[in-house]
């Protein structure tokens, strides 16, 4: 989205940056270039030199197609990792939008704590079987763990992403 790159250079601007919350092998992103070759989202800008090196860039498609991903609700089972791909991507968004899609992430946060708090309430008047109270005990702990993570990920949220 920033300008033009060869595969080598995606690969390491994906481990300066992305790697920060998703890990892919080099073989994963050149798939992922052969889909959005395909798919028209990005084309060969160029290619040359001795090895055939191609620049790939993206396409108006490509442009939409990512808005597209911005804008839409978060959903998946792997939330945090949707969460921080459009918090880390929010600058390539106008201005106008970043509110929006701030918002979502906001939303799943809170529905993913009010999930977990409904669970609290449900376990903390569950009775535990006589022999089961270390089971419980840090079955309990992880449950913790979620509310904190939940909780904290809130906090980050309206502290470092746009309102409107």
């Amino acid at each position: 989205m920033l300008w033009p790159q060869s595969l080598y250079e995606l690969t390491k601007n994906f481990e300066a940056g992305v790697s920060l919350f998703y890990s892919a092998s080099t073989g994963s992103i050149k798939r992922a270039i052969d889909r959005l070759l395909a798919d028209e989202r990005i084309a060969v800008e160029s290619s040359g030199g001795r090895r055939g090196k191609k620049v790939y860039a993206v396409t108006d498609a490509g442009r939409a197609e990512f808005r597209r991903w911005m804008l839409d609700d978060l959903s998946g089972s792997d939330a945090e990792t949707a969460m921080l791909a459009r918090a880390f991507f929010l600058g390539l968004l106008d201005a106008a939008e970043r509110p929006i899609v701030a918002a979502h992430i906001r939303d799943r946060i809170r529905d993913e704590l009010g999930r977990l708090e409904h669970l609290e309430a449900q376990v903390s008047r569950a009775e535990v079987p006589g022999g089961f109270e270390d089971v419980a005990r840090f079955q309990l702990a992880t449950l913790q763990y979620g509310l904190a993570t939940c909780r904290t990920a809130l906090g980050w949220a309206e502290e470092y992403l746009p309102h409107p």
